[in-house]
């Protein structure tokens, strides 16, 4: 085939591709040339294109048409949203965007996400701005709409404009849950305020609220925040009784308050005593603990936590693997 002959049937195609863009993206309805089993990537990827070149209409109808398809909005949707000054100049054409969606999940959806969107990027005001937009919009505000923001505040440690934000709430009708009381408790503990983590309680508990795995997960952080280790165990105990299952982390503050004291038998003894239920729990904590005393040099220590891990069956992680492996070689005669 000649140079000249290749360059023709490139151009060719460019145009092809170029016109079918043109159409995605000019038509008023967008989404009749989409893949017959298109993708939630592939609608993140439209969506984002339409939303730089600034086709808002484009936007509308992708999403609309990806929630029929049952193909959700990601974190990675409104990816075009950026800390550029260019991008955020568009957002208001996209929050009235959002205000023409279907009704329902689909609108809902696509504010929660923006919301989300905007956090992670820093731009609380921006994010509280879409929550005053979606009090008018219809579209069944409430805590869970609020919850990236508080995730946000709380991880920054603006403890104070955390509690704003539910006084926001409860101007606009929206009751706190668990989840946002949560965040507030959490941010107390690892303070090793415990003095503030108790008001949260208190709120909590006036509303009604029954305490899960993250409250008790806080809880047990504060108390070892507060070189409370007893305090921690009387909460884990408290925490069974009431049968709510044990997360990892809250395992491991335990650990790490018993380590930091050097109290390191009691650290073995701990998990040996609240292993049993769960294996990958258990493969996670006896793990980590491993872990952490090889990392203090700690190798007889180490070594009787892989011997509890293999009587009990469970996985080792390749380093772990590998220090058993040296070790033997090494006490070889």
């Amino acid at each position: 085939m000649s140079l000249v002959h290749k360059a023709s049937m490139k151009a060719l195609h460019f145009r092809c591709a170029s016109i079918i863009a043109n159409r995605l993206f000019t038509s008023s309805n967008p989404s009749y040339l989409l893949l017959d089993n298109p993708t939630t990537a592939q609608y993140d990827e439209l969506v984002n294109d339409a939303g730089r070149s600034g086709d808002f209409n484009t936007v509308r109808h992708l999403l609309d048409k990806r929630v029929k398809d049952g193909c959700y909005n990601t974190a990675n949707t409104f990816d075009f949203i950026t800390n550029d000054k260019a991008s955020l100049s568009t957002l208001d054409d996209l929050i009235l965007t959002l205000t023409r969606l279907d009704k329902g999940f689909t609108r809902k959806g696509a504010f929660d996400v923006l919301i989300s969107r905007l956090c992670n990027l820093g731009k609380i005001d921006d994010a509280l701005r879409v929550i005053e937009t979606m009090r008018h919009a219809d579209c069944g505000l409430n805590a869970c709409s609020f919850h990236p923001i508080l995730r946000a505040l709380t991880r920054r440690n603006r403890i104070d404009e955390s509690w704003h934000v539910v006084d926001v709430m409860r101007s606009l009708g929206v009751s706190p849950d668990s989840t946002t009381y949560n965040y507030l408790l959490m941010t107390h503990c690892a303070a090793g305020d415990l003095s503030s983590a108790a008001t949260v309680l208190t709120r909590m508990e006036e509303q009604g609220m029954k305490t899960n795995g993250r409250t008790y997960d806080a809880l047990v952080l504060g108390a070892c925040r507060a070189g409370k280790v007893g305090g921690a165990l009387l909460i884990l105990r408290r925490m069974e009784d009431d049968g709510v299952p044990m997360l990892l982390s809250t395992r491991l503050y335990v650990v790490d308050a018993f380590l930091s004291l050097g109290y390191y038998e009691q650290a073995v003894k701990f998990l040996r005593i609240y292993c049993g239920k769960d294996k990958w729990l258990d493969k996670e904590s006896f793990g980590c603990l491993a872990i952490r005393f090889l990392k203090l040099n700690r190798m007889d220590e180490a070594r009787l936590v892989l011997e509890e891990m293999r009587k009990r069956g469970l996985e080792m992680r390749d380093a772990l693997k590998k220090f058993q492996e040296n070790d033997c070689q090494n006490n070889q005669p």
